[in-house]
């Protein structure tokens, strides 16, 4: 799920409300294998080419996207995991530390094409923290960013390459990707946000 895009997950924040879906399960595997099509397109084949997974529904996307990619292409294409809590420039903005879970690199990354993938982009924090963690791991000769869901509203200038779908969105409501391998359905559902009352 992405609350906010630059929020830690278990931030304080507005209660969602009267969630409804904008995804189906059949829709989220379209998208998936439409991205991998792409992807295998423009960068004229698997040579040198790495994905990797934002934590935390990135990392199963990034999966699906290489299983639809050695189905249709009989190779198989290194997946790795990124953890970007400790990149992030909201850290200091919530009460609670960030939870920190592995990074996992399949392979050297100097030299090679990375593509990142998230659930949501939004206004693109996650993914500038994500540039500063991967730089920690080498140099890749090209870095693309791949999501299922573009919500709008960026705040920095960061564009998607491979987008699964454009969903406009107003601020004060919350986009949710549910996947099987962290929520047991998937589903992509909009939901109103509720503001705190004050104390």
């Amino acid at each position: 799920m992405c609350p906010q895009d630059g929020a830690l997950m278990d931030a304080p924040g507005p209660a969602p409300v009267g969630a409804h879906a904008v995804l189906t399960a059949d829709d989220i595997r379209r998208a998936v294998r439409r991205i991998a099509h792409e992807i295998v397109e423009r960068n004229h084949g698997l040579e040198g080419l790495v994905l990797v997974g934002m934590r935390t529904r990135g990392v199963p996307v990034a999966q699906r996207i290489a299983d639809a990619i050695q189905e249709f292409e009989g190779q198989p294409v290194s997946v790795g995991a990124l953890d970007i809590n400790l990149y992030r420039d909201d850290i200091g903005s919530v009460d609670r530390a960030p939870h920190i879970q592995p990074t996992e690199m399949p392979t050297d990354i100097d030299g090679k094409t990375v593509v990142l993938v998230d659930d949501v982009l939004y206004t693109g924090r996650s993914i500038r923290a994500a540039l500063d963690a991967l730089t920690d791991f080498g140099r890749p000769a090209a870095i693309q960013l791949a999501v299922v869901v573009d919500r709008g509203h960026r705040e920095l200038p960061i564009r998607p390459d491979y987008v699964g779908k454009n969903i406009p969105t107003a601020r004060d409501e919350d986009v949710q990707v549910l996947l099987q391998e962290t929520d047991g359905e998937d589903e992509v559902r909009i939901m109103k946000l509720i503001p705190e009352p004050e104390r």
